[in-house]
């Protein structure tokens, strides 16, 4: 009896999980058909695609998404290499001072990110440099790089020093050695990196919204126009994105399944 009382409760719970979970997105995804504005699935005033339309005309949305795009694209580029070298770094340093290290490392992660921002803006103005674009490239960067380093620092404390140095005693130089034993150890690493830099890059709001200066991302054109009021524009965007997710999933999921079987069959 109290297994049975067990399973239903933790059934009860699952149950009010994805209902938590679930329910505000499907609450989005009707009001992106409705067409009464603002948004609203209480006043229904019929199916519509309209607001794909207004989407698919707004310049400013548009501008916003490129230039998400290109700050998350030199962030990663940024990012990973800063922190691919800090982990190597703390990782070899073996001193006192790579406690040190690593609490300025990580500090950036422990900063709001409206202070990040602020000082990336006020330190660049002294070299004539306005807000835009390239700061909030730099602003963005300073965390990134953080979350980067200790993905690294993960991964890196699971590989087998032995190899490298058994490299470097058959001749190879410690960039050979890093390319051919330490870098290939680290690629998946790497791919999961660049896609938690691009997500943190993509939807940040605070740091970007202080150090993008004139300028906008698609993030903060959003924010700027929710305090006009909302619109079913927002909800095109949202619904756009939970396709963006789910069909990045299902590929992820196909490829692994392929990978899994060629594993199978290379063990058969």
């Amino acid at each position: 009896m109290r297994g049975q009382g067990s399973g239903v409760i933790l059934r009860l719970y699952m149950a009010l999980f994805f209902v938590y979970m679930f329910l505000p997105l499907g609450i989005m995804v009707a009001a992106g058909f409705n067409a009464y504005s603002p948004p609203s699935v209480t006043v229904w005033q019929g199916f519509t695609l309209g607001w794909f339309g207004e989407l698919w005309a707004d310049a400013r949305m548009w501008s916003g998404l490129r230039n998400s795009l290109i700050i998350a694209g030199a962030v990663i580029a940024l990012a990973l290499p800063m922190g691919l070298a800090g982990a190597l770094l703390l990782g070899r340093l073996g001193t006192r001072a790579a406690g040190v290290l690593y609490t300025l490392m990580v500090s950036p992660l422990l900063t709001p990110g409206l202070i990040l921002g602020i000082s990336t803006v006020i330190f660049w103005r002294n070299f004539e440099v306005a807000g835009g674009l390239f700061t909030a490239i730099l602003a963005q960067t300073t965390f990134v790089a953080s979350y980067a380093m200790l993905m690294f620092m993960a991964r890196l404390q699971r590989q087998d020093a032995a190899l490298e140095e058994a490299a470097r005693d058959l001749g190879a130089t410690p960039l050979q050695a890093f390319r051919r034993i330490t870098l290939p150890f680290l690629r998946p690493t790497i791919a999961t990196a660049a896609v938690i830099a691009f997500l943190q890059s993509f939807e940040n709001y605070n740091t970007t919204m202080f150090a993008i200066g004139g300028q906008h991302t698609l993030v903060t054109e959003i924010g700027s126009r929710m305090r006009f009021g909302l619109s079913p524009v927002v909800n095109v965007i949202g619904i756009l994105f939970i396709l963006a997710t789910i069909t990045c999933a299902v590929i992820w999921a196909i490829l692994k399944e392929r990978e899994r079987r060629a594993a199978n069959g290379a063990s058969a």
